[in-house]
């Protein structure tokens, strides 16, 4: 059983842009358009040069303020004394037998998460981590079985996608031809727990002259923080995803703890209110296919009655083993079965094709080795 102190409210401490080891530069990368002006205006950069400053960091990607050719030599030396412009340190990095990477990323601390991209025939998607471990215990995920070590920094939330867009080697290409065109807040963590840093990074991510993702292309998903699903939507207006995976309060307290703060009657309400909910842009409810536990016929209908008048769609998830899982995976006849009940009630149904189950990838199988230190304790040190 979840203990309550587990379940704690979103974090309200004034947000971190950077996680700084004892002498190292501070970082760049995180900083809101207002908080870049007013960082380096005691060395002369105001005004189209901040904007120009903004262009290479977030639109060209550059990692050396030498190539920022655009600005003066004298304000690329003042820079390059007073700055960096690292992204996370990739710990190990990983490739699927099916194309997905997994990166397990270092940062300034020593501790670590984990980011993977997906690439597909039409898209390519990052999921992206928000904390380092997870204040939840959701019993199918990996990442429920590591205690919260603490919540990511917003240039660390930003700096996954930079560095996998250096993996990629994609600053230069036009947008047809992107290899990373989606980004979801699916991997370690729940991001409305971490909802000012997340927020902010995704203010980043979205601004038109920088990275410029639509916020149509990028999906926040949640276990069911309601007070939180209201703001997302009024504040972010992103694509909202409810790991659901049950649909009954008794089962559901038992997946996912979180039910017992936030049973599914408010959460579904919370749904129903999401800003901009429309036929044209449904809630996504992920579901995973737990053999004997939630893949009956007799839950499908009871999905379709949860999700009635609601526009939203379903994606089935088979379940991603791990080691000690202590569940298995629904049959391919049960999962089929399920989706073609949703189906023929008119709620879309795709059963998610596994990706990178090879190298624990998948959705459910990521985590780190980062523990959560003694207050007595020093950070780890980062190792090359």
């Amino acid at each position: 059983m979840k203990a309550m102190d587990d379940l704690a409210p979103p974090d309200t401490t004034p947000r971190d842009t950077t996680t700084p080891t004892p002498g190292a530069l501070a970082s760049l990368i995180g900083l809101s358009r207002a908080e870049l002006a007013a960082e380096v205006a005691p060395i002369g950069i105001e005004g189209y040069r901040v904007r120009q400053l903004w262009h290479w960091l977030y639109h060209r990607g550059a990692t050396d303020f030498r190539a920022m050719t655009s600005l003066a030599k004298p304000f690329r030396l003042a820079l390059a004394e007073r700055y960096s412009l690292d992204r996370p340190a990739i710990a190990r990095a990983q490739t699927s037998i099916d194309g997905t990477r997994k990166w397990l990323l270092r940062f300034t601390d020593g501790q670590e998460a984990e980011a993977v991209h997906i690439p597909e025939e039409e898209r390519g998607t990052l999921c992206v981590s928000s904390q380092v471990g997870c204040t939840l215990t959701c019993r199918f995920c990996h990442t429920g079985t590591q205690r919260l070590v603490r919540n990511l920094s917003v240039g660390e939330i930003v700096g996954q996608l930079l560095l996998a867009r250096d993996a990629v080697g994609e600053w230069e290409a036009p947008q047809s031809e992107r290899q990373i065109t989606n980004v979801v807040l699916m991997g370690m963590g729940e991001p409305l727990y971490n909802y000012d840093n997340v927020a902010a990074a995704l203010h980043i991510i979205m601004d038109n002259e920088g990275i410029a993702i639509s916020r149509r292309r990028i999906t926040l998903s949640t276990a069911g923080v309601v007070p939180m699903i209201r703001r997302a939507g009024a504040e972010i207006g992103v694509n909202l995803a409810i790991s659901l995976h049950a649909v009954t309060d008794a089962l559901r307290d038992r997946l996912v703890p979180l039910n017992k703060k936030y049973p599914i009657a408010e959460l579904m309400a919370a749904c129903r209110d999401y800003p901009g909910l429309s036929n044209a842009r449904r809630i996504t409810f992920e579901y995973v296919m737990l053999k004997g536990v939630n893949d009956a016929p007799a839950d499908a209908l009871a999905l379709v009655r949860l999700l009635a008048g609601m526009p939203a769609k379903v994606n089935l998830i088979p379940f991603n083993p791990w080691p000690g899982a202590p569940f298995e995976c629904s049959s391919g006849n049960a999962i089929q079965r399920f989706g073609d009940i949703m189906a023929a009630e008119g709620y879309a149904s795709p059963i998610r094709a596994p990706r990178g189950r090879d190298i624990l990838a998948a959705c459910g199988q990521l985590k780190s080795e980062s523990v959560k230190g003694r207050p007595s304790a020093a950070p780890a040190a980062p190792t090359a």
